[in-house]
């Protein structure tokens, strides 16, 4: 499958304004997140609307496309990017993976992981889950959960714990039922990219502000697969700072 890695990039976060260009142990952010990509794919390309950002993806050798200002979600700045990069390119690719700019420690096999959920010739769209670890996580609105029928397609989202277990405590609620968190990698076939950028903000997104649930009411399909492997976002400074930590314990392992 011809497929393609585009890493959207906002300059402006409320909560960590910059956020893609920050330090990590001698490597921008978005420079991170570009080499595990480029661990998988061949094609790689970060997807902003900001200046600085593109130029420092282009100074260490990555490829960038400025897209619009406007777009509400970085699912929408992608489908923006992969027109810019076709044309760029002269090329088409089929399979387009969502990479979050925020995500420098995405791993390879994660990333093979939701590519391999196209090996079925009706998977529109792929994402990850990974099993929940804890109460406290469990009941963390930021940590959305995911249901799924018996052939591991997704029923619901949602910020709630799902599904609810009757007659149990909930600090018990884990031995009783294998919860799942949903980690947001997503990987589209081009037609279902262009389609759902398109579709109108629906009940069920607005009220969990997630917005892969218009997707489902829109009739798509996301398959999910299992992984055991932990998802680190940075969405604050705090979280910079734990994730200089892991990068420094990850340099005590190397003999």
């Amino acid at each position: 499958m011809n497929s393609i890695a585009i890493i959207p990039a906002r300059y402006a976060s409320t909560r960590f304004p910059g956020k893609p260009l920050a330090d990590m142990g001698g490597k921008p952010m978005i420079q991170r997140v570009y080499e595990q990509a480029l661990r998988v794919f061949e094609n790689v390309v970060v997807a902003t609307d900001d200046e600085r950002i593109t130029a420092v993806v282009r100074g260490f050798g990555g490829n960038a496309v400025i897209t619009s200002s406007a777009h509400k979600s970085g699912t929408d700045r992608c489908a923006e990017a992969l027109i810019l990069y076709e044309q760029m390119r002269s090329a088409t690719y089929e399979i387009i993976v969502n990479i979050q700019g925020d995500e420098p420690f995405i791993q390879p096999g994660q990333l093979q992981l939701v590519m391999s959920c196209f090996a079925k010739a009706g998977t529109q769209i792929a994402t990850l889950a990974r099993p929940v670890h804890n109460v406290r996580e469990l009941f963390d609105p930021n940590k959305p959960k995911v249901i799924l029928d018996k052939n591991n397609a997704a029923i619901y989202f949602s910020r709630s714990v799902i599904p609810y277990v009757r007659g149990a405590e909930t600090d018990a609620w884990p031995a009783h039922h294998n919860f799942l968190i949903h980690i947001g990698l997503y990987a589209f076939r081009k037609e279902a990219l262009n389609a759902v950028t398109i579709l109108q903000t629906t009940p069920l997104e607005k009220a969990e502000s997630l917005e892969q649930l218009r997707w489902i009411e829109n009739g798509y399909r996301i398959q999910v697969a299992i992984t055991d492997h932990e998802s680190y976002g940075i969405d604050t400074p705090e979280d910079l700072h734990k994730a200089m930590e892991i990068i420094a314990n990850q340099g005590k392992k190397q003999p």
